[in-house]
């Protein structure tokens, strides 16, 4: 709230924005059976005695469609990037080749597919229930403000329908983003 009289609608838009941006980046890691740069880039790298992002020990490249590759600039992180990358539980198996670690991306298969789905159907409910619970403090700070005399009922009334109508909007679009996703997933 900008001046505690009236709703920061602005505000509620950004953050419902950010759970459907969040989603995105989600399903960015969710593998389709096509190489992607973002299947690891949430994976993290033991390097000179913290945690880095892998793309921060080396320039990670997609050369053809099923293969994956990750220059690392320092020899000595080779081994480090090539352990990240398999126990990051991402279902690929590296092959280092002097500094270049080669990721081929193995075709999917119909239980994996499944599998995948379902996760991709959490990660949509979440952004759903984060979309909802923005719509809730909304709505909370409309009967606060209606309660202390700084908006009127006929007021409370509009901002309610136009957070109501930003909350269908997203949720709308977090269904299409998840109905995109299980098309790609479930594409052979």
């Amino acid at each position: 709230m900008s001046d505690d009289t009236e709703p920061d609608i602005d505000d509620l838009q950004r953050r419902m924005d950010g759970a459907l941006t969040a989603l995105k980046a989600e399903f960015g890691g969710l593998r389709t059976g096509r190489a992607s740069a973002s299947l690891v880039e949430p994976v993290m790298v033991d390097a000179y005695g913290s945690q880095m992002p892998i793309n921060q020990v080396g320039t990670v490249n997609v050369p053809e469609p099923r293969m994956l590759t990750i220059q690392v600039w320092d020899k000595g992180l080779v081994g480090a990037t090539e352990k990240a990358i398999r126990n990051a539980g991402l279902g690929i198996n590296p092959v280092v080749d002097g500094q270049l670690i080669r990721i081929p991306i193995p075709e999917l298969n119909e239980e994996r597919r499944r599998e995948l789905s379902k996760i991709a159907s959490k990660y949509a409910e979440q952004a759903r229930v984060a979309v909802r619970n923005v719509r809730r403090d909304g709505m909370d700070s409309l009967k606060r403000l209606e309660k202390d005399g700084h908006i009127s009922e006929d007021d409370h009334k509009i901002y309610a329908d136009e957070i109501q109508t930003m909350t269908d909007d997203l949720i709308r679009k977090i269904d299409d983003a998840l109905n995109v996703k299980e098309q790609e997933i479930m594409q052979v």
